[in-house]
C-alpha cells in the first residue's frame, strides 16, 4: 500500500487494484508542483470527496470527466453532480459501506461544514464525512476537516484503524495540538499523517508538536509527491 501527499488534503492511495483520489484539490494548491499533475493522477480508479469545500472537490469533476472515473462521497452532493454535471458516481452515507476494487471504504462522520461556491454566496453539498479504509489488512482512519468529537470514541472501538490521516493546520480545523489529544484519547493508532497544514500563512506549518505529543506512534510528516510505503 503506498499513499502519496498531493499537498493540503490531497492524497493518492495505491492499493492492489484502486488508485484513489482522496480530495484531489491540484489547480490553483500553492503546495502541489504543476508539472507533475500527470504522475499524480496516473491510473487512477476512483475519486473519493470528504466534502464539498473547493479546496477539497476543486478537480474532482474535471478529473471524473478526463479519467472516466467515479466520483464518491456524500449522496446529496454526488447525486446532484451526477444529475447535472454527468459524471459517474458513487453516493452514499454515514454508516454505509462500499467497495472500491477490493477497497472496503465505511462513511463515518466528521465535525465541520459543506458547500460549493455560488453566484449568490455558498451552495448546499450535502455533509461532511470521514472515512475508514480497509485495505491490505489496516484500516486507514481519513479524518476530512474535523475537531474533536466523541463519535470518534466508537469509531475507534469499532473499526480500530491503526493508520491515522488527520488533519490537523487549524483555523478550519483542530490544530496539531488538539489532533494529537484526539489521538491519544480514542484512537490507537501505530501511524499517524497529518494533513490540512502548510498550505496557507493561517495554518500551521510543521508537525513538531504532534511529534513530541505522540512519542509512542509513528508520526510521518508526508513530503510532496513522495510515497509512504504503509
Amino acid at each position: 500500500m503506498k499513499l502519496t501527499w498531493l499537498g493540503h488534503s490531497g492524497f493518492r492511495l495505491e492499493t492492489g487494484d484502486a488508485v484513489i483520489l482522496i480530495d484531489p484539490w491540484m489547480t490553483g494548491n500553492p503546495a502541489f508542483p504543476q508539472d507533475q499533475r500527470d504522475q499524480a493522477i496516473q491510473g487512477a480508479t476512483h475519486i473519493l470527496l470528504t466534502h464539498g469545500h473547493g479546496d477539497h472537490s476543486g478537480d474532482a469533476l474535471s478529473l471524473a470527466r478526463e479519467l472516466q472515473i467515479p466520483v464518491v462521497g456524500i449522496f446529496d452532493l454526488i447525486s446532484f453532480w451526477e444529475s447535472d454535471h454527468k459524471i459517474a458516481g458513487i453516493g452514499f452515507n454515514k454508516g454505509g459501506t462500499v467497495d472500491l476494487a477490493g477497497v472496503q471504504v465505511t462513511m463515518v462522520n466528521a465535525c465541520h461544514s459543506s458547500s460549493l461556491s455560488g453566484p449568490d454566496g455558498p451552495i448546499y453539498a450535502g455533509a461532511e464525512a470521514g472515512y475508514m479504509i480497509a485495505a491490505e489488512g489496516h484500516v486507514i482512519y481519513l479524518s476530512g476537516d474535523t475537531d474533536i468529537m466523541a463519535d470518534m470514541d466508537w469509531m475507534g472501538d469499532l473499526h480500530k484503524p491503526d493508520i491515522g490521516i488527520l488533519c490537523a493546520g487549524g483555523h478550519f480545523t483542530m490544530d496539531m495540538s488538539r489532533a494529537s489529544y484526539a489521538a491519544k484519547r480514542y484512537f490507537n493508532f501505530k501511524t499517524v499523517i497529518p494533513c490540512h497544514y502548510k498550505t496557507f500563512d493561517a495554518l500551521e506549518q510543521d508537525a513538531s508538536v504532534m511529534v513530541q505529543a505522540l512519542p509512542d506512534v509513528q508520526v510521518i510528516e508526508p513530503q510532496i509527491m513522495k510515497a509512504i510505503d504503509l
